[in-house]
């Protein structure tokens, strides 16, 4: 068996598992800002293979290969300290496509993984598409840093 390459894969790399993406995204997520991550304390994070059939449904999805990552959730804007609770945040990293996209991209896994992960940690958190690159030029600095 041939080991997990974390780099652009090559003919004969194994595919990471699924726990292996999640070891991934344990480290992606020590990696994001501390402003982020203090405040996300409450939502989980879960790797699956695919999206489920709803989510593909309610998206509008040609391909279950065309989602990398999803939050599921109340955004902090629309919350309230009065409201009762419906359901747990998550985040979904969704591991075949993220595989998929990784093979076509030139960036690493963990850079992909970090990558999704804080964009939907932004979901969370409402923030606008150029937030969340501010975010992630911060992250990746702070992750080039010894």
């Amino acid at each position: 068996m041939t080991s997990v390459s974390h780099k652009t894969p090559r003919a004969g790399d194994r595919a990471p598992s699924l726990a292996e993406i999640e070891a991934i995204a344990d480290v992606a997520f020590g990696q994001i800002p501390a402003v982020l991550r203090d405040r996300v304390a409450g939502v989980m994070i879960q790797v699956v293979d695919f999206p489920d059939d709803e989510v593909v449904a309610e998206m509008g999805l040609e391909s279950p290969f065309e989602l990398l990552g999803l939050y599921s959730g109340t955004d902090l804007t629309q919350k309230s300290v009065n409201d009762v609770p419906q359901a747990i945040d998550m985040i979904f990293l969704y591991r075949r496509p993220m595989l998929d996209y990784w093979a076509e991209e030139s960036l690493t896994l963990e850079e992909l993984v970090r990558h999704v992960l804080i964009h939907e940690i932004g979901h969370h958190f409402g923030l606008s598409d150029d937030d969340m690159e501010a975010l992630e030029r911060q992250a990746d600095a702070e992750a080039a840093q010894p």
